[in-house]
C-alpha cells in the first residue's frame, strides 16, 4: 500500500501500519516511537503537552517550548473562538490500534467549549516517521474554521520554502506557500501535514502545521483532521532526501515511468478521430515496430474532443463532440494495436476549452467565477466527479487536468463579494479568504481523484495549469505541473529552449530562490518537443538527452509527426530506450550546478546502488570545467558511499566519455571540460 498509515478523505478514521510503544518514563508521561524516532508526551494534571522529540538516528533530543499542542478555531452564530489543548482536560492514555498500527490515544473534554477531541499518535513499524491526528466531536451546532494539528516550540525549526504570497494576477507569480514541509537546522527533523493546502510554517521558534476549513457540524457530528507527520534523517545535510523517501512511501501509486504521445502540437483544437488515429499509427510504427522502443504508456487526445456548445447543466459536463465516435471507438482500437492506453485532456475549472459552456451553467444556477467555474460549487463539482469517474472506469488510463485554480497569468478565487477575477484580490488582506478557497477546492478535487482511483486503480493523473507544488498532491495524483512556465519553451535554438525551461527548474529548487520541496521525478514539464526537422542529429540528440536527464518519470512527446525525418525518429528511439534504462535512478534525481540564465554550467544527476547518470550543459560562450564528486550530496546512496562502490564510466553520446577514467569510485571526483554550448551525458554502472 502506498498511502500513509493515517491518510484519509475527511471524516474517515485512521488506517494503516504498526507501531512500537516505548516504556513510560514516568506516570504522567508516555513515549510513542521506535528505534529511529520518538515523541514523549505528558498528560500531567489533565494537560496534554509534547515534552520532547527525539531523532535517534542522530541521537538528538529537542524539548518542546510550547504548551499549546494543537488549536481549533470554530464559530457559533458568527462569533469565532480559537481554543488550544489548554482548554481541554485529557483523559487517561489508552492503547490504540487499527489495521496494523498501534499507538496511544487520549480523549479530551472541553472545559467550557462545545467540543470533545480525540488525539492519536503512532508510528509505522521501524520507519523514521511519526503521525498525529485529531478527531473532533461537536457538542452543539457550530462551524469548524481551522485547525493547527501541531503547535510546537522548536527552536531550530525553519520554513524551507521562501515565497509567501498568494497572488491572483501576475505572469509566473503563482507560488502559494502551501503544502510544504518545515525543517530543523540542527536536529535533522521535518514536519508537515498530509494535505496539499496545509500551511506548515515556522517563525520565531514556533512551529505550526494546520489548514483552513469550513465544516458545519451538528451536535454529535465527528470530523477528522488530516494527519500531521514528522520524520527524521541521519544527517541534516540529507534532510530533503529523507523527506522525499517518506513521500515515495505514501504516494497514491508507486512511481512509474509514463511515456506517451500528446496530440496538441500535431493538431491543437482541430484534433479529430481520423487525424489522431493516423498519429497513433505513425508514432507506434516508427518508434515501437521499426526501432524497438517499448510500447508507450498512453496516447493522449488533448483539447478538442469535448462539446463545449452543449448545455452541460443538462448533458452533464465534458461531453464528447461529434469529431469522435461513441467511446472513442476507432482511437481505442488503434491504441490497443499499439499495446497502449487512451489518455484525455480535461480542464476541471473550465479555464481552457470549456468556457463556451459556462453561460448555460450559470443560467441554470451553477456556481461560476469570472470567467471560470468554482471548484467548490456543488452542482458543477458533482457533475465533474460523475464524469471523471465514468471516464476513468471506461477506461481512460491517463488524465491531463489542465486548469485548476487558474493558469500562468491569472488565478481565480471563490470569495464572497467578488466575482473571482478582480485584480484587487492580489492584496495580502485577502490571503485568508484565498487560502480557504484553495483548501476547500483542493479537498474537493482530492475526493474526485479518489473516486477515479477506485474506478481505475492504474490510472495516471497529472494536474497542470493552476496547480501548486505540494509534494502531498502525490497522495492523490502522479505528477504536477512545474508552474510558472509556458507550454512551449522559448528561444531561437535548442540552447535557448533548454535555458528557458531549466532556468525555471533552478528558480524552483535552488535554496537561494524558491527552495521548493518537491521531488523532481514527479514534475510535468511539457517536453520534449520536436515540431520540425533540419537540425543535425547530434544537436537534436543532445537536446533530447539533456531534456530526459531532468529525471521526471513523466515523459510526454510533443510532436508534429508529419515533419519528422527518419533521423529524427532514430534519435527519439535512442532517447526513449535510454530513459527506460536510466529510470530507476530518477528516484533520487536532482539538479546541480549554477543558474542556466546566467550561463553557468548546470546539470542533473540520479543514482541507485547499482547505477547513476550525470548530465551537464554549458550554455555560455566560453569553455568551462565542472568537477563532480560522487558523494551523497550529489545523490549517491548512503550504501554506495559507505562501500566505496566502483562504477564504470561510459556515455550514450559519442565522445562524451573520452578523457575520463574508465572507472571511478564513490567518494572520488571527475572533472569534465565543456566547450561553449556543449552538453555532456555520462552513465555510471556498478562494477561487479
Amino acid at each position: 500500500m502506498f498511502k500513509s498509515a493515517f491518510y484519509h478523505i475527511p471524516c474517515l478514521v485512521l488506517i494503516a501500519s504498526s507501531v512500537s510503544l516505548l516504556p513510560q518514563a514516568e506516570a504522567a508521561e508516555f513515549t510513542i516511537g521506535n528505534k529511529l524516532i520518538s515523541r514523549t508526551i505528558s498528560d500531567d494534571g489533565g494537560q496534554l503537552k509534547t515534552v520532547s522529540l527525539k531523532n535517534a538516528e542522530m541521537d538528538k533530543t529537542i524539548p518542546n517550548a510550547d504548551s499549546g499542542e494543537f488549536s481549533l478555531t470554530y464559530s457559533i452564530a458568527g462569533k469565532s473562538r480559537t481554543v488550544t489543548s489548554a482548554d481541554f482536560k485529557a483523559g487517561t492514555p489508552k492503547d490504540w490500534s487499527a489495521e496494523g498500527v498501534s499507538g496511544k490515544e487520549l480523549v479530551l473534554s472541553g472545559k467550557d467549549i462545545p467540543l470533545n477531541v480525540v488525539v492519536r499518535y503512532g508510528v509505522k513499524g521501524d520507519q523514521p516517521v511519526l503521525w498525529k491526528k485529531l478527531e473532533v466531536t461537536a457538542q452543539s451546532e457550530l462551524v469548524l474554521n481551522g485547525v493547527q494539528i501541531e503547535n510546537l516550540g522548536i527552536a531550530d525549526a525553519y520554513t524551507a520554502y521562501r515565497p509567501t504570497d498568494i497572488l491572483a494576477f501576475g505572469p509566473a507569480k503563482w507560488t502559494p506557500p502551501l503544502g510544504q514541509p518545515v525543517y530543523t537546522k540542527e536536529s535533522g527533523m521535518w514536519f508537515g501535514t498530509e494535505f496539499p493546502a496545509a500551511r506548515n510554517h515556522a517563525k520565531d521558534g514556533k512551529l505550526y502545521c494546520g489548514y483552513k476549513t469550513k465544516t458545519a457540524l451538528k451536535k454529535g457530528d465527528t470530523w477528522s483532521s488530516y494527519p500531521a507527520v514528522m520524520g527524521v534523517a541521519d544527517d541534516t545535510r540529507f534532510l530533503k532526501d529523507a523527506f522525499f523517501e517518506y513521500i515515495d512511501t505514501v504516494r497514491i501509486r508507486p512511481l512509474r515511468l509514463q511515456t506517451q504521445y500528446n496530440s496538441w502540437f500535431d493538431f491543437h483544437k482541430k484534433v479529430d478521430s481520423k487525424g489522431f488515429v493516423s498519429s497513433v499509427n505513425k508514432v507506434n510504427d516508427e518508434l515501437v515496430v521499426k526501432r524497438g522502443v517499448p510500447p508507450l504508456s498512453a496516447y493522449v487526445i488533448d483539447d478538442g474532443w469535448q462539446n463545449s456548445k452543449a448545455d452541460w447543466s443538462k448533458t452533464g459536463v465534458w461531453p464528447k463532440n461529434n469529431k469522435f465516435e461513441e467511446d472513442f471507438k476507432s482511437s481505442r482500437e488503434a491504441i490497443a494495436k499499439a499495446k497502449s492506453k487512451l489518455g484525455l485532456w480535461v480542464s476541471p475549472g473550465c479555464n481552457f476549452g470549456g468556457q463556451p459552456a459556462i453561460p448555460a451553467m450559470k443560467k441554470a444556477g451553477w456556481k461560476t467565477l469570472d470567467p471560470w467555474m468554482s471548484l467548490i460549487g456543488e452542482q458543477y463539482m458533482s457533475s465533474l466527479e460523475k464524469r471523471m469517474t465514468e471516464l476513468a472506469g471506461s477506461p481512460v488510463s491517463y488524465f491531463k487536468l489542465d486548469g485548476l485554480f487558474g493558469h500562468l497569468r491569472a488565478r481565480n478565487f471563490d470569495i464572497e463579494g467578488f466575482k473571482g477575477g478582480e485584480e484587487e484580490l492580489n492584496a495580502n488582506k485577502y490571503d485568508e479568504a484565498k487560502e480557504l478557497y484553495l483548501s476547500l477546492g483542493t479537498e474537493r478535487l482530492m475526493a474526485i481523484f479518489a473516486k477515479m482511483a477506485e474506478a481505475n486503480p492504474d490510472v495516471y493523473i497529472t494536474i497542470s495549469n493552476g496547480a501548486y507544488l505540494s509534494p502531498w498532491w502525490l497522495q492523490s495524483v502522479d505528477a504536477v505541473w512545474m508552474i510558472n512556465a509556458g507550454d512551449a519553451a522559448r528561444g531561437s535554438g535548442r540552447t535557448d529552449e533548454l535555458v528557458y525551461r531549466d532556468g525555471i527548474y533552478y528558480r524552483l529548487f535552488a535554496e537561494k530562490h524558491d527552495n521548493t520541496q518537491f521531488p523532481i521525478h514527479s514534475l510535468f514539464n511539457h517536453e520534449p518537443k520536436k515540431t520540425s526537422t533540419g537540425e543535425s542529429a547530434d544537436e537534436f540528440r543532445r537536446y533530447l538527452y539533456m531534456n530526459l536527464s531532468r529525471g521526471t518519470g513523466f515523459v510526454e512527446l510533443y510532436l508534429i509527426t508529419k515533419e519528422l525525418s527518419e533521423s529524427d525518429w532514430d534519435v527519439l528511439a535512442e532517447g526513449l530506450k535510454w530513459v527506460h534504462k536510466a529510470f530507476p535512478t530518477f528516484q533520487r534525481a536532482r539538479m546541480i550546478g549554477g543558474y542556466p540564465r546566467k550561463k553557468e554550467v548546470y546539470g542533473f544527476t540520479g543514482w541507485t546502488d547499482d547505477q547513476g547518470y550525470l548530465s551537464l550543459h554549458n550554455p555560455g560562450e566560453e569553455t568551462k570545467e565542472f568537477t563532480f564528486t560522487l558523494n551523497r550530496e550529489n545523490g549517491l546512496t548512503k550504501t554506495s558511499v559507505a562501500a566505496k562502490t566502483k562504477f564504470s564510466v561510459a556515455s550514450p553520446l559519442k565522445g562524451d566519455a573520452e578523457g575520463l577514467s574508465k572507472e571511478v569510485t564513490a567518494g572520488e571526483s571527475i572533472t569534465i571540460t565543456l566547450p561553449p554550448r556543449a552538453i555532456r551525458v555520462i552513465d555510471f554502472n556498478r562494477v561487479r
